[in-house]
């Protein structure tokens, strides 16, 4: 009897072990691949926790939103500060992501409703080998979008929001705080909800 218990026991740590093994795995593969096993390969970007970058802060709900500075498509730096007071929707992205291009065209109706109310930060990822300023642009217009496109060239947003995959979705209050982060491609419901969050 006390046999058949030990062993039971032990078959209940094995299991127990196996689980927390295939959690870990889990984890760590969503937290370094993207678009279908695609490795995200943002040399730029700190080790670590993926809400939390090289300076300790965090875009968590609640915390500070971290500053980053981007160009535009004229070639002028851009801080997410500049927009201080004001409701901002961040979203990481970039050509070669799948679920990027599948929430785009959302992004595109929602920056024509809110764009009077709501900062869009349409952030690409421009690692200067699968996407470029001029790829990117000629992309931008061939799909007909109208938001602003802002190109992280530096890595200077990857690293602040520590971006490991893509698509990437921040809202901020106007008083600078991060309201949600999420990960994954939003429907136009999804990010309507973000909007209306930033927006009271």
């Amino acid at each position: 009897m006390n046999r058949r218990i030990v062993r039971t026991v032990l078959y209940i740590i094995a299991f127990a072990a196996v689980i927390a093994c295939a959690v870990f795995a889990y984890n760590y593969l969503s937290a370094n691949f993207v678009d279908g096993g695609e490795s995200a390969d943002f040399s730029d970007v700190p080790a670590g926790s993926v809400d939390t970058d090289k300076s300790g802060q965090t875009s968590e709900a609640g915390e500070t939103a971290p500053d980053f500075t981007v160009i535009d498509t004229d070639g002028n730096e851009v801080s997410l500060s500049d927009f201080a007071g004001k409701p901002v929707i961040i979203n990481f992205w970039a050509t070669w992501c799948g679920p990027c291009k599948i929430e785009l065209p959302d992004f595109d109706s929602l920056y024509a409703e809110y764009a009077d109310d709501v900062v869009f930060l349409m952030i690409n990822l421009t690692d200067g080998r699968r996407d470029t300023v001029e790829s990117v642009k000629k992309f931008v217009s061939d799909s007909g979008y109208t938001f602003p496109v802002y190109f992280d060239t530096g890595s200077s947003a990857a690293d602040a929001y520590n971006i490991y995959s893509i698509p990437v979705t921040v809202a901020v209050y106007p008083d600078g705080t991060v309201a949600k982060r999420r990960t994954g491609a939003l429907g136009s419901a999804d990010i309507e909800a973000l909007i209306n969050l930033i927006s009271q």
